[in-house]
């Protein structure tokens, strides 16, 4: 067996290998980014229609949707989502990045939106008729003056959809994208080698995540900082 030098020599410096990494990481953190915007945007839509009721309280056709929607995602594997993005909806795009964004933007957007549920759900209902009583429209009170209190209190839960987000990329290999773990398996297929190069993915995820988590951290205090002035 191989020493440890010889493996960590192996797995990221012959041939160039480190570079196999780095493009992956790139991959990873691009999905991650454009499908966390694509769920902030079809979570919040989805969230919103799923809250419509009519005059007698019933859920429209916009609700029913919506709750279709994020029903039918939040109860069935991504992987299974991200396969029928690749092989039927999208099975002439032969882009494996935008496939992947869509697919995990799609999957996202779904928990996005039961997260806003439950921050709009926390705002005091006294928000709403304050925003009616200075002649605002029920639409116009919860886009300027119930949705922005509603992302406030959810946002730690957001930050962490994110983070949740990245880590759950690492399947987009099954499509045949290099993100970071395809770029791991790559190289120990190559080197008939498993523990170094997959230790070696594993560790730059847990120091993605902790920048992240440092990064994010700030923002939280800022946020709370703003709200005891």
């Amino acid at each position: 067996m191989d020493s440890l030098s010889t493996q960590f020599y192996k797995a990221f410096i012959r041939n160039g290998r480190w570079l196999l990494y780095v493009k992956g990481l790139g991959n990873t953190l691009e999905v991650t980014l454009f499908a966390a915007l694509i769920g902030v945007v079809l979570g919040t839509l989805a969230c919103l229609f799923n809250l419509q009721r009519n005059k007698k309280g019933k859920r429209t056709i916009g609700s029913y949707i919506a709750y279709v929607y994020i029903d039918v995602i939040r109860g069935t594997p991504t992987m299974i989502q991200l396969l029928i993005m690749w092989n039927v909806i999208m099975a002439s795009s032969k882009n494996k990045i935008l496939v992947a964004c869509m697919a995990f933007g799609i999957n996202s957007g779904a928990y996005v939106a039961e997260i806003l549920r439950g921050g709009i759900q926390s705002v005091d209902e006294g928000q709403m008729e304050a925003g009616r009583s200075l002649g605002l429209t029920r639409n116009m009170t919860m886009m300027y003056v119930v949705l922005p209190q509603a992302f406030k209190n959810c946002f730690p839960s957001l930050l962490n959809e994110f983070i949740t987000l990245l880590k759950e990329t690492s399947i987009a290999g099954a499509v045949g994208l290099t993100e970071l773990t395809h770029a791991a398996d790559q190289v120990s297929s190559a080197t008939y080698q498993y523990m170094m190069p997959l230790l070696g993915a594993a560790v730059m995820y847990f120091v993605v995540v902790k920048i992240l988590s440092f990064l994010f951290g700030i923002l939280e205090r800022k946020l709370r900082e703003s709200d005891n002035r």
